[in-house]
């Protein structure tokens, strides 16, 4: 299939050089196609100007304004000494406020000549504050010229389109370059089918094209929204439905439990009753095991709402019927921290080929990069044996030293610290594609995991076990009320004079190797008030066993540390000897130490919603309630603090998640999941366009199972090739 001539001709034949790089270079632009699929973000009305009022710092933006005053200054510098120096300012205004361009050097002449008060322009820049005033310096800027009334009017009833911009390329640059290339709109190849199209009303591509660039009213911004949201739905879902139905393809051992085996065994020494959640999502996952084909599953849950339990019954499972199962974890204190309560868990199931081992049991091995070679080799030996039915391991265990004897099930902790590469490989060590299971903790808005997991069947776990206790959480501002970070510090001091033990988490090491003092990055002197430097772990730990905290067993924990030290202060803190541990965000994830009860979060506005979500799951583990307190130096109106009054203000992790997107916009989370790839999502947002995401995934889901290689589609295959670059594929193949 020949794609589209006219789209794929390269910008630099089109645009020129100098252009073509600075949009490959600046905003990944390459072809015809792309530049026409460079959205704009909105639409200036002219007649009602951009509100100087409400500029954002530190953006790039586009103001339309009108110049109210412009004045030459002369002045003397180490440039100028005799006075020489010329400054031109400029101030503008659009009714709403006013702003204040500067102008240095030999940079005066022309807007002296042409900013003069009473002309109208575009200006584009980055906002700076200089003297406590918002100001653009050096701003390019684009004359508004119309002479007779009526054009003076058309010009004002006008859409003007603002593009995603960079300080390199102006938004009226990039829309010179569509306007010279959005004759070929014509020839775009049309993805969706036309049953489809027509059936939900939608306009043709060339047409949405046109009309988002270029609208005239706003209707038709509109139908062409509607139109290039569906584009890329359908686009995304149909590859998933692809990847779903080849996968439903390939052959799988079924792997079903023996009765009065390891599980039986397991579930007769469990101290508690499964919950409904946990029996339920069981019972999907063992039907999957069940098949001959590869189970594809996501298991989510909230922080605690026991996925290591019903992953762990679903590897006896697997041990039962015969094969093996390995369960892969991002870091080597998840992965000791899973061995070791997996084991524990097990008891002597877990002693397989041991005196004392029950005669079901089996043998669970740990297998990280730090091991020494005699515990390495044996673990090794025990896998391509079959002695060891359970292996819990960092990406040591993808190395190509690995062998197994019959690889049944994987299981991946934590989603989106993994590569689809690693998943790749270990799926890649069984005799036949092994059953994945794949768990996060940090809950997935449906919409979202439909986007980015779609090819993965969800099961949700949203229940608490029983026992667990609530979490109270509130903001500390400790810039207002330095009195209220004082009462935290007595607040651990009460959990640890009451028996428990207390985390602080800081953004930084503190080591000579992340401090920002010591890096070469020049900050202005703006950047320098605005911006300390985020509280570290080696400096609070200092000041808080020095201060308020002192006499208190105090230890700290970061990822520099070598992993046997790493090692050595979680066991110390889990047994109860450490007070207080002070860590990085390597505790974010499957740390438990029932006991702690009270965490301080230091410059938690410096951390995402989920990740709050997931630190504060450390606590409140046990019979005892939970604490954690977030401590920010924002002001009270600042996004960042209504971000963490969010967090403070529910513990349901989807609910949350839905926030933290809205905030963010999806390009992180989908960023995350394309192994780095560029989000393809430009007009679709994961969460306002739900109901187009379930619809598109219908149609697809239809479409494919009737059509599955798309013979009769050569827009849609074209539209997948795009969507599919190679990276992509290689990440959609891998899954």
């Amino acid at each position: 299939m020949d794609l589209v001539p006219a789209l794929e001709e390269p910008l630099k034949k089109v645009l020129g050089p100098a252009t073509a790089k600075v949009m490959a270079e600046h905003l990944g632009l390459l072809t015809v196609g792309d530049l026409l699929h460079h959205y704009p973000r909105r639409y200036e009305e002219r007649g009602q100007l951009t509100h100087l009022a409400d500029l954002p710092m530190d953006e790039h933006v586009t103001v339309v304004a009108q110049v109210a005053d412009a004045r030459l200054h002369t002045f003397a510098s180490a440039k100028a000494p005799r006075g020489k120096g010329q400054r031109l300012e400029v101030t503008i205004t659009d009714g709403s406020g006013r702003l204040q361009l500067v102008f240095f050097g030999h940079g005066v002449h022309k807007p002296h000549k042409e900013l003069l008060p009473g002309t109208r322009a575009l200006f584009a820049g980055k906002v700076s504050v200089f003297n406590r005033r918002l100001q653009l310096a050096h701003p390019a800027y684009e004359l508004l010229r119309g002479d007779s009334e009526e054009a003076v009017d058309a010009w004002a009833g006008a859409l003007i389109p603002i593009y995603p911009a960079t300080a390199k390329l102006e938004s009226w640059k990039i829309g010179k370059a569509i306007q010279t290339v959005l004759p070929s709109a014509q020839e775009a190849l049309d993805p969706l089918p036309d049953s489809l199209r027509e059936g939900r009303g939608l306009v043709a591509l060339p047409e949405a094209l046109l009309k988002i660039h270029r609208p005239h009213t706003k209707a038709d911004i509109e139908d062409a929204r509607s139109r290039l949201k569906w584009d890329e739905a359908f686009v995304l879902q149909v590859a998933l439905a692809r990847r779903r139905h080849a996968d439903a393809q390939l052959p799988a051992v079924p792997r079903k439990p023996a009765p009065d085996g390891l599980l039986t065994s397991f579930d007769a020494r469990l101290p508690f009753t499964l919950t409904d959640g946990q029996q339920k999502v069981t019972r999907e996952i063992f039907d999957d095991l069940a098949r001959d084909h590869p189970m594809h599953r996501l298991l989510q849950g909230e922080v605690g709402s026991g996925k290591t339990m019903v992953a762990l019954r679903a590897m006896l499972a697997v041990v039962d019927a015969g094969g093996q199962a390995a369960m892969l974890a991002p870091t080597e204190v998840l992965a000791q921290q899973h061995h070791r309560s997996i084991v524990e868990m097990m008891g002597e199931l877990a002693e397989g080929g041991m005196l004392g081992g029950a005669d079901q049991a089996t043998k669970v091995v740990l297998l990280t990069g730090s091991m020494g070679a005699a515990a390495r080799r044996q673990a090794l030996l025990d896998l391509v044996t079959g002695e060891a039915g359970i292996v819990i391991g960092t990406h040591a265990l993808i190395e190509d030293k690995v062998q197994f004897h019959d690889l049944g099930l994987v299981v991946v902790d934590e989603q989106h610290r993994f590569g689809v590469e690693q998943r790749d490989a270990l799926r890649g060590k069984g005799k036949q594609p092994p059953h994945l299971l794949v768990m996060t903790a940090t809950p997935i808005p449906r919409t979202v995991a439909m986007t980015v997991f779609g090819d993965l069947e969800t099961s949700v776990l949203d229940q608490l076990p029983a026992g667990r206790s609530p979490i109270a959480s509130h903001v500390v501002p400790a810039a207002d009320k330095p009195h209220f970070l004082a009462r935290a510090w007595e607040r651990v001091r009460e959990e640890v004079e009451n028996g428990h033990q207390a985390y602080v988490v800081c953004p930084r090491i503190g080591d000579e190797e992340d401090d920002p003092k010591k890096a070469g990055k020049k900050k202005s002197p703006e950047d320098e008030a605005e911006k300390r430097p985020p509280l570290a772990v080696l400096e609070v730990a200092d000041q808080l066993a020095k201060g308020p905290l002192s006499g208190i067993k105090v230890e700290v924990l970061h990822g520099r540390m070598h992993p046997d030290d790493k090692d050595a202060v979680m066991r110390r803190f889990a047994a109860g000897e450490t007070d207080v541990l002070v860590a990085t965000t390597v505790i974010e994830v499957g740390v438990n130490v029932p006991n702690a009860t009270a965490m301080v979060i230091m410059d938690a506005d410096r951390f995402g919603v989920s990740q709050l979500h997931q630190l504060r799951g450390r606590v409140g583990r046990g019979s005892a309630p939970g604490l954690c307190l977030l401590v920010s130096e924002m002001p009270e109106a600042s996004a960042a603090r209504q971000r963490l009054n969010a967090v403070a203000s529910t513990l349901d992790g989807f609910e949350l998640s839905r926030i933290d997107l809205e905030q963010r916009r999806e390009g992180d989370v989908l960023g995350q999941a394309q192994s780095g790839a560029r989000t393809s999502l430009r007009m679709l947002a994961v969460i306002e366009d739900e109901e187009i995401i379930a619809e598109a995934r219908e149609e697809a889901a239809a479409l494919v199972a009737a059509e599955p290689d798309l013979t009769r589609l050569p827009g849609l295959r074209t539209a997948l090739d795009a969507l599919l670059d190679e990276e992509r594929e290689q990440y959609l193949d891998k899954g």
